[in-house]
């Protein structure tokens, strides 16, 4: 035998063979069968639950008088609200928020995993118990609140400050969550090299800690504005439905339904609007392939 045919009979015996190898990695891919029968329509019926409300407030939508809707001093005065007091919700779930995600991702405190509980209680509690409960607590006569109303004057309930207050209840959860599941993502080895160059705790959060986790800042922030944007159990049990003072575009959707159909649909067509554009930001989050 050869030397040309012994390596030949070698490359034969040992090579892979030709198609062999991207045929299996399809197969394994895909798993060399279509989508059964049985998974499929229940998702389609699936898709069609949760698209056709939608497409069907687009079409019914009045396009021509949507500007005009827009435009009037009661839709205005509510879109204007909204946009404040979500974003001052947003603003304080930041201030109390990143410091509690911290909190629970960096630290061991006895009853952290309760403490977690209670923080994400909010996400599942019905808004209108929470506003039942704001009002428990902070209402002229609540265990908080009468003493703001004794002490400093401060009246929360049915103002413009209950209406961020409410929003805020239920908004910085979603925060929390953001942070601190980006926190424990967090390589730890930059904050210990900033500790041994002498630099403390809080020097450490603020110069290396806070630029890693700032995505998810962002993302958890987006996340709650629009939570607060949307928000309509809590507002009108805790702040009420006063226009120009309380009434936010939720709340003024829920009223112009009963006497104005076009003006509710239009305000729901910017909600519906926001929704999206906060979909389209966190779009490599929740809409790529992991």
């Amino acid at each position: 035998m050869t030397p040309a045919d012994a390596s030949g009979t070698s490359g034969a015996a040992t090579g892979p063979r030709k198609g062999t190898g991207p045929r299996r990695r399809r197969m394994g891919a895909g798993g060399g069968q279509g989508v059964p029968l049985p998974l499929l329509l229940p998702a389609l019926l699936a898709v069609a639950f949760l698209l056709v409300p939608l497409l069907a407030l687009l079409v019914r939508a009045p396009w021509q008088s949507t500007p005009e809707q827009l435009t009037s001093p009661a839709v205005w005065q509510a879109l204007r609200l909204s946009l404040v007091c979500a974003t001052a919700a947003t603003a304080v779930s930041l201030v109390l928020g990143v410091p509690l995600a911290w909190l629970l991702a960096r630290t061991e405190f006895p009853g952290r995993g309760l403490v977690r509980a209670l923080v994400t209680l909010p996400l599942v509690l019905p808004p209108v118990v929470g506003g039942v409960a704001l009002l428990m607590a902070l209402g002229r006569n609540g265990i908080v609140g009468q003493w703001l109303d004794a002490w400093f004057g401060i009246s929360l309930p049915f103002t413009t400050a209950g209406v961020v207050v409410a929003e805020a209840f239920v908004a910085m959860p979603f925060l929390v969550i953001s942070v601190e599941g980006t926190l424990r993502a967090a390589d730890r080895r930059y904050e210990e090299a900033a500790a041994t160059l002498g630099a403390s705790r809080f020097t450490a959060f603020r110069r290396v800690t806070l630029p890693l986790i700032a995505p998810g800042i962002a993302a958890g922030s987006v996340l709650a504005w629009a939570r607060a944007l949307g928000e309509f159990g809590a507002t009108i049990t805790f702040a009420g439905n006063f226009p120009g003072r309380t009434q936010t575009m939720p709340l003024a959707v829920y009223l112009a339904l009963q006497s104005d159909p076009e003006a509710a649909i239009a305000l729901s067509l910017v909600l519906l609007a926001v929704s999206i554009a906060v979909l389209a930001g966190l779009r490599d989050r929740w809409m790529t392939a992991s």
